[in-house]
């Protein structure tokens, strides 16, 4: 059994909730004028914008969410693509498409050719960032691990290579995470699923079932040098507002520990796979999905917001404006899907979940464009060395911003000319002008104008 530490205060959170439905409307606007600056809001005030139900009032919380997460991040989206490697598993989550008694699920671990392969198929998609992904099992033990993330960074195509690896595995212990990090990691990512202790308990069973060793993996990481970690539940096993809380006060404990708070949160809601008998008992409506992404964006405005392909086009186009700084694209869930027939994802009977949007990542890319956001395929701030609290020193009062677009624009670039059809690099190369407009005059534009014409004579991979 892991070391017991009080991250959760299930009671506190519950009377915080209880008090947040008492709040007047006037409460509610003098929270979100304090939100509006893009400092954050207390754990309690959250609570109280999760109980809003006024339509007028929930017109307001979006636009404050919208306007700090300009003020914040700009209007880049960052690009990333799962790579998931085996979906053999030792657990047996009752929600999840790679349980251990799912019989129905055609098992497979990549051998580091097929990793190879695989990231050729990304790499040609324009991806310079993965999320590395796999079931807990013997077969995907820590050296497995170690020995993927470096094929990964050495498979190049043409142009093509992938600048950051991030990583999505069981939490384990002190030294792994030590080889983790020794390996060029960049953020290192594990979701609680719920933070409320009796369902946890519930819904798991193998290795997974330890509800400590789940939670303070992130502070295992963080010992071992991991400064950016990722935090992220799965909607629709609790109460989400509950949820919510819960992910505020953890990203609470980790930076009144170590000083600094989440790199990111993501925020996936439940999706059926093959072999999979579950019904999420508390659903979350598409009213409900918005209103938690955008007071998750006003509380803790410094941190990443990630979604994936689990939402549709639609919600994903929304949650754009409501806070989210970092998208999948063209995604596949199960292990080898990537440049094989078809979409890659309901007929495999081997991904961890059905997705919702199947798009292609150019498709979801151009998409970007055409509602105004900035694509990005920047790795930058992790190779200068602009992790931890040195990125959070940047980003809470806004100055990463000023890196963001620049470095975005310049990867933009790459992938119109490496990557893009002709359409997308028509619509494209319009767009990219129009952000270029955006940087203030002064030396920052010029250097950037000067490396894209640098990239237009063939060099890669210039960045701030």
């Amino acid at each position: 059994m892991a070391e017991k530490m009080n991250v959760i205060d299930e009671r506190l959170i519950q009377e915080e909730l209880q008090a947040g439905r008492e709040k007047p409307r006037e409460e509610i606007l003098a929270i979100l004028a304090k939100a509006g600056e893009g400092k954050g809001i207390e754990p309690q005030e959250a609570a109280a914008l999760l109980q809003v139900e006024d339509p007028d009032l929930l017109v307001e919380i979006f636009h404050a969410a919208r306007e700090v997460k300009l003020k914040i991040y700009g209007k880049r989206l960052v690009l990333f693509a799962p790579l998931y490697l085996s979906n053999h598993c030792l657990n047996n989550c009752q929600y999840c498409g790679f349980r251990r008694d799912n019989g129905r699920i055609v098992r497979k671990r990549l051998t580091l050719g097929e990793i190879r392969e695989q990231v050729r198929e990304l790499e040609n998609l324009g991806h310079k960032r993965l999320l590395l992904e796999c079931g807990e099992s013997s077969l995907s033990d820590i050296g497995y691990v170690e020995e993927a993330i470096a094929a990964i960074y050495a498979a190049k195509n043409g142009k093509g290579e992938i600048r950051r690896v991030n990583v999505n595995i069981a939490a384990t212990t002190v030294d792994h995470y030590r080889r983790l990090k020794a390996a060029g990691i960049g953020t290192y990512q594990l979701f609680q699923e719920t933070y409320h202790r009796a369902t946890y308990e519930a819904l798991h069973d193998g290795p997974k079932a330890d509800y400590e060793r789940q939670i303070l993996a992130h502070d295992r990481a963080q010992e071992a040098g991991i400064d950016d970690v990722g935090l992220g539940v799965l909607f629709g096993l609790y109460d989400y507002k509950f949820e919510v809380l819960g992910l505020l006060y953890h990203a609470r404990h980790l930076e009144k520990r170590f000083g600094v708070g989440p790199h990111t949160i993501s925020v996936p809601r439940w999706r059926p796979a093959a072999g999979v008998d579950f019904a999420p008992p508390h659903p979350v409506s598409d009213e409900d999905f918005k209103k938690l992404v955008a007071v998750l964006r006003l509380a803790v405005p410094y941190t990443g917001m990630i979604i994936s392909t689990r939402e549709s086009v639609e919600m994903r186009t929304e949650a754009f404006s409501l806070g989210i700084s970092q998208t999948s694209a063209g995604s596949r869930t199960s292990p080898g899907a990537y440049g094989k027939e078809g979409d890659g994802t309901e007929g495999t009977q081997s991904e961890q979940f059905h997705v919702a949007d199947h798009r292609s990542a150019d498709e979801v890319i151009r998409s970007i464009c055409e509602i105004g956001y900035l694509p990005s395929f920047c790795t930058a701030c992790y190779r200068r060395g602009r992790t931890g609290k040195t990125f959070m020193d940047m980003a809470k009062p806004g100055n990463i911003q000023e890196l963001c677009a620049p470095n975005a624009i310049l990867t933009f670039q790459e992938y119109l000319l490496d990557y893009a059809p002709a359409e997308t690099r028509r619509i494209g190369e319009e767009h990219l002008r129009h952000h270029l407009r955006e940087v203030p005059p002064g030396p920052l534009r010029q250097e950037t104008e000067k490396r894209l014409k640098e990239i237009a004579e063939g060099k890669r991979d210039l960045y701030f």
